[in-house]
């Protein structure tokens, strides 16, 4: 999420025509579309934050600029020559980093919580205890997960929540 992705079309010799068919999971299809017998660029509801990269006729990669959950799916790239129709096709999925909280609850015990993450988080202690994390998932898509730390005894101790978009870790007393 907010980054900017580019997906590859390689360009062919004699291009005829590029034209890429976007079709998100949620919301309408778009495409981007380029004659080359006429030099000329269609684009059919697509956000201008999806665009080519470089001039069409030269390279029709696809730039998208700050993506958000509504770019993940899938894209294809035709490239039309002389000797027939070449495909690429992607699947974009949207990493969602979550938000990391630690505090302690009415019983003294740290409590973990990366909420709102996607695909869901993993959460450790440094120190070893019996907790099992619990999952909620929402209807976006995220998942939050909290984790409570269930030592006897402990002075602080410190939560790690690893993401396929990071790793992040946070510090209590109780």
């Amino acid at each position: 999420v907010g980054n900017s992705s580019v997906l590859i079309c390689s360009p062919k010799p004699n291009m005829a025509m590029a034209t890429w068919k976007i079709n998100p999971k949620a919301g309408g299809c778009c495409s981007l579309g380029y004659r080359a017998d006429q030099n000329k660029t269609d684009r059919t509801n697509c956000s201008e934050s999806i665009n080519w990269k470089f001039r069409p006729d030269q390279d029709p990669t696809l730039e998208i600029q700050q993506v958000g959950r509504a770019h993940e799916g899938s894209y294809t790239c035709e490239v039309v020559v002389a000797e027939g129709n070449f495909h690429t096709s992607y699947y974009l999925t949207v990493l969602v980093p979550p938000r990391l909280t630690l505090y302690c609850d009415d019983q003294g015990n740290p409590v973990c919580k990366a909420a709102a993450g996607k695909p869901a988080a993993q959460i450790s202690w440094v120190l070893e205890n019996n907790s099992t994390p619990k999952e909620e998932g929402h209807d976006d898509g995220t998942v939050t997960v909290l984790s409570k730390f269930t030592a006897y005894s402990t002075n602080g101790t410190t939560c790690i929540v690893s993401h396929l978009a990071g790793n992040w870790s946070k510090s209590i007393a109780c």
